[in-house]
C-alpha cells in the first residue's frame, strides 16, 4: 500500500473543511443562540407549531407614529370603522383580501405576509422576520425614519 501524497491529503482536508462549513449552519440553526432577540425570529421555547396562532390586535403610538393591527377577518378592525372605504359592505374586493392580518402606520396600510414558519415580513422589512405584527410595525416605523408609507397599488 502506498502512502498518500501531500496533494491528496490537502485535497481531502479541504473537502472535509468545506463539508463542515456547509453543515454548521444547519446544526446551529435550532439553538437558542441562533434565534435573534428583540422580536425577530422565533421566540425561545416555540416549537414547530409556535407562532401559528393569530396575534393579538394592537393600537398604540410608537415613536410618534400611530400603529395598529388586527386580524383581517374582523370586519372593520378592532375599533370599528378601520376600513372606512366600505370595501367589506357587500364584500367587494378590498385592500385586505388575501391578508391574514392588517397593519397600519398613521392610517396607511403596511402590506404584511406570514411565512410558513409563523414569522412575519413586510414590504418595508422584507428581509427581516418578526414574531408578531406589532414587532414588525415597530421595526417599519424605525426603518421609515419619519417618511410616509407609500401605498401598494396592485392590478
Amino acid at each position: 500500500m502506498s502512502r498518500p501524497t501531500r496533494r491528496q491529503v490537502l485535497h481531502g482536508s479541504a473537502a472535509a473543511l468545506a463539508g463542515a462549513a456547509l453543515a454548521a449552519p444547519v446544526a446551529f440553526a435550532d439553538t437558542a443562540a441562533a434565534r435573534p432577540a428583540d422580536g425577530h425570529g422565533q421566540a425561545a421555547g416555540d416549537g414547530p407549531s409556535g407562532g401559528h396562532e393569530m396575534p393579538e390586535p394592537f393600537d398604540e403610538m410608537y415613536e410618534g407614529r400611530h400603529i395598529e393591527g388586527w386580524p383581517a377577518d374582523e370586519e372593520g378592525g378592532q375599533n370599528g370603522g378601520h376600513n372606512s372605504s366600505g370595501a367589506h359592505a357587500g364584500h367587494q374586493a378590498g385592500p385586505h383580501d388575501g391578508m391574514d392580518f392588517v397593519v397600519r402606520i398613521d392610517n396607511d396600510d403596511l402590506h404584511v405576509m406570514r411565512n410558513a414558519d409563523g414569522t412575519w415580513i413586510s414590504l418595508v422589512n422584507h428581509y427581516e422576520t418578526f414574531t408578531t405584527p406589532r414587532a414588525l410595525a415597530r421595526a417599519a416605523v424605525r426603518e421609515l425614519q419619519g417618511a410616509d408609507l407609500v401605498p401598494v397599488v396592485t392590478g
